[in-house]
């Protein structure tokens, strides 16, 4: 039995079984590691299982196909033809998570040709500088913790006190929305908002709602939105 296992595989070159098992378990444990990363850092709607088993799936994957190859070029074009019958469907709508497969398959890539050392750097920087842009929410390009939503009573003119309290709990203010009616007075504001300090909300609120002429107050945390 064990002489079919280390001559089962009948090649140009000897099968290194050493070499194959330490190929296979370092591509799923890199996987394994960018697949953590990837579920503590997602944000948004688009989040699936079966795309975070993939990342695990995919070095996998990718380094038995090297070994497969094994700088074997008709091999190759064999495998290229069996590729070209096998279409995937499935769009990839974050390029973000496009980098994640690509990642992997290059990391896939190296295991299969034995570079473990590459394998193993490439996955903690490439582990790093995700979780880089995931902490310091690199190309956000405005940040506000609070849409504030109103109906304002007054005239337009008569604006100055509801800037003035705003710009008393928010170090920026954005007016995203004003729509008014040409028969009424008054419109509905909506405002996005940089909160001095995020937990006194209530402060906020209170002074809001103190106002004759504001009603219809409501408020949605900023970082509730996602990117559909």
């Amino acid at each position: 039995m064990s002489d079919w296992i280390y001559l089962g595989d009948v090649a140009p070159l000897p099968t290194d079984f050493n070499a194959l098992i330490m190929a296979l378990l370092l591509a799923f444990l890199c996987g394994q590691l960018l697949a953590w990363v990837y579920m503590y850092t997602h944000t948004g709607l688009s989040y699936s299982r079966t795309y975070v088993s993939s990342l695990i799936l995919i070095p996998i994957t990718v380094s038995l196909v090297m070994m497969v190859l094994d700088n074997n070029l008709v091999t190759a074009f064999s495998l290229m033809a069996v590729f070209a019958i096998v279409r995937f469907r499935n769009i990839v709508r974050d390029t973000l998570d496009t980098v994640y497969i690509l990642s992997l398959i290059v990391i896939g890539m190296a295991c299969g040709t034995q570079k473990f050392t590459t394998a193993v750097i490439g996955t903690l920087v490439a582990a790093g500088v995700l979780l880089y842009i995931w902490f310091t929410s690199f190309g956000t390009r405005q940040r506000y913790d609070l849409i504030l939503n109103l109906r304002w009573a007054d005239t337009l003119q008569n604006m100055g006190s509801l800037n003035h309290l705003l710009e008393r709990h928010a170090l920026r203010i954005h007016m995203a929305s004003q729509r008014s009616a040409h028969d009424q007075e008054g419109a509905d504001l909506s405002y996005r908002l940089l909160l001095r300090d995020p937990s006194r909300i209530s402060d906020l609120l209170s002074d809001l709602q103190a106002n004759t002429a504001i009603s219809r107050v409501t408020t949605i945390k900023a970082e509730e939105e996602s990117e559909v």
